[in-house]
């Protein structure tokens, strides 16, 4: 593997589902795989889960990493060609690029959504020119519209709480007094509609995803409905698609929020969030306080899901 994106990149996800509960059983296993390996972890904006579970992963392996926070510590970057550079900004990223990878032998990059030109942001700028001119293996750690490492942590964790063959997946919009980027539900979509479960995505109008990632799932614009019978309800906010509204808050409404009485709809299901989560506003207390609240298994999954890749990519050199 040398580019991990999306769920394609992963190829038969019984067979990445299989490795990663391989390295739960022992994360040292393959520690050999890195040795005298170095990953560089470019952050263009601030982590938590993902910078410490993405060092984790790469220790386990066996690999010295290094963390680099752009404009913090760093030069300020020039993202755009022909720009003539006499502002704030010391160098171009087309330099920068380049001279990372000499330092390194695994790249992996966070860039969010700016908000500003939904034709940029969907074009993942950012990450592309470091998979075009690095000359290294790179993995999204969120990019613009994509957060692969979180949805197959995401799937790891279904895949260990299911009972049953098949199970009833709801992705429900929830309300936040900020514009989120799509890249979490982006990737959520994109794996479950690989994945073998029955995937339903609930929103309120006007907050349809972008349809190359929604592909085959089923859209329920009532939420109570969409909950019945439900086995994983996964709470997560995101900004609208849609060109005239494209990353504007036009809804706050508390009516969406995941309370005790919804989950009572379900068959008992379990609730999912991604972290960091607005207390009262996306989920009640109650709720992410349950016996059924996996998020905290859910964010321990993510230094299993980056562990995979990174196995992965010290194969591939």
């Amino acid at each position: 593997m040398r580019i991990f994106t999306n769920v394609k990149d992963l190829g038969d996800l019984k067979i990445a589902l299989n490795e990663a509960f391989e390295i739960k059983k022992d994360r040292f296993a393959f520690k050999h795989l890195g040795e005298n390996k170095t990953l560089m972890l470019v952050f263009f904006n601030s982590s938590l889960r993902t910078r410490l579970s993405s060092q984790k992963a790469a220790i386990n392996l066996g690999m010295n990493t290094m963390v680099l926070d752009i404009n913090q510590g760093a030069w300020k970057l020039e993202t755009e060609r022909g720009v003539i550079m006499d502002g704030d900004k010391s160098e171009h990223l087309l330099e920068a690029i380049p001279v990372m990878g000499c330092y390194c032998d695994i790249i992996g990059i966070r860039s969010f959504a700016k908000f500003e030109n939904k034709a940029d942001d969907y074009s993942e700028k950012i990450l592309n020119q470091f998979i075009i001119n690095s000359g290294r293996p790179v993995f999204s750690m969120e990019s613009a519209i994509v957060h692969p490492l979180q949805a197959f942590a995401d799937l790891i964790t279904i895949e260990e709480f299911k009972t049953k063959a098949r199970p009833k997946v709801v992705m429900t919009w929830a309300p936040h007094p900020r514009a989120l980027p799509q890249a979490v539900p982006n990737s959520f979509a994109d794996f479950m509609n690989e994945a073998d479960v029955e995937f339903v995505i609930t929103h309120p109008e006007g907050y349809e995803l972008d349809p190359q990632f929604v592909r085959g799932a089923k859209i329920e614009h009532n939420q109570e409905k969409a909950f019945e019978g439900a086995d994983f309800i996964y709470a997560k906010n995101w900004s609208p698609f849609r060109d005239d509204i494209y990353g504007q808050v036009v809804n706050i409404d508390l009516s969406w929020t995941v309370d005790s009485r919804k989950m009572n709809l379900t068959d008992d299901a379990f609730f999912m969030h991604c972290l960091p989560v607005r207390r009262n506003m996306i989920v009640t207390d109650d709720v992410i306080e349950s016996p059924r609240s996996i998020v905290i298994k859910e964010a321990a999954n993510r230094e299993i899901s980056c562990q995979v890749v990174l196995k992965r990519m010290l194969r591939s050199l």
